[in-house]
């Protein structure tokens, strides 16, 4: 039996109660744990494959999501307008619900070893209409440095980092809450 309840998870800011979407949204990842878990994983999953096998329930649940690589099967969203309404400005996003505003990043190996968790909460906090960012990291993501096994906790380094943004109020983030989830 496990003694930790998958995924793992945090809304930030910590002093307001997770928004309803959140719960449907956890029970997405929950139901492909199998799929990409990272918990005990001894190999990486590239980002497009967690996404890939989140896709359709989170389609089910009113999102928008990146099917491919070519343009046509890109989220797109804006950032700047320019010359008769025109999108002058715009970033790809793994996906994007409307209603609620909740835009989507899937990182992987990247994300634990550079920063892309940065990029991400920059990058959102300029998207037109983002309410919310849901960012999903692995727990661990394990790979070979100098021919020894390294583990990065890209989860836990991007909690520490959006408590200490929240914590601090030094650096306000225009949403109106992050999901950060590790699977």
């Amino acid at each position: 039996m496990r003694s930790q309840v998958y995924p793992s998870w945090d809304y930030f800011p910590r002093n307001v109660r997770p928004p309803e979407w959140v719960e449907p949204f956890i029970e997405n990842v929950r139901a492909v744990e199998q799929s990409i878990s990272t918990v005990e994983r001894k190999t990486g999953l590239d980002s497009d494959r967690v996404l890939q096998e989140l896709a359709a329930g989170l389609r089910g649940l009113g999102f928008a999501v990146e099917s491919g690589k070519k343009a046509s099967e890109r989220i797109r969203r804006p950032v700047l307008f320019g010359s008769n309404g025109h999108a002058e400005v715009s970033y790809e996003i793994d996906a994007f619900h409307d209603t609620h505003g909740i835009v989507v990043e899937v990182e992987a190996g990247r994300g634990a070893r550079g920063n892309a968790t940065y990029r991400d909460i920059i990058r959102t906090s300029l998207i037109v209409d983002a309410k919310y960012l849901a960012l999903l990291l692995p727990v661990a993501y394990r790979h070979v440095s100098s021919g020894r096994e390294v583990s990065v906790r890209a989860y836990k380094d991007c909690a520490d980092l959006l408590s200490a943004l929240y914590a601090s109020q030094r650096l306000p983030l225009p949403f109106r809450g992050v999901l950060l989830v590790g699977y």
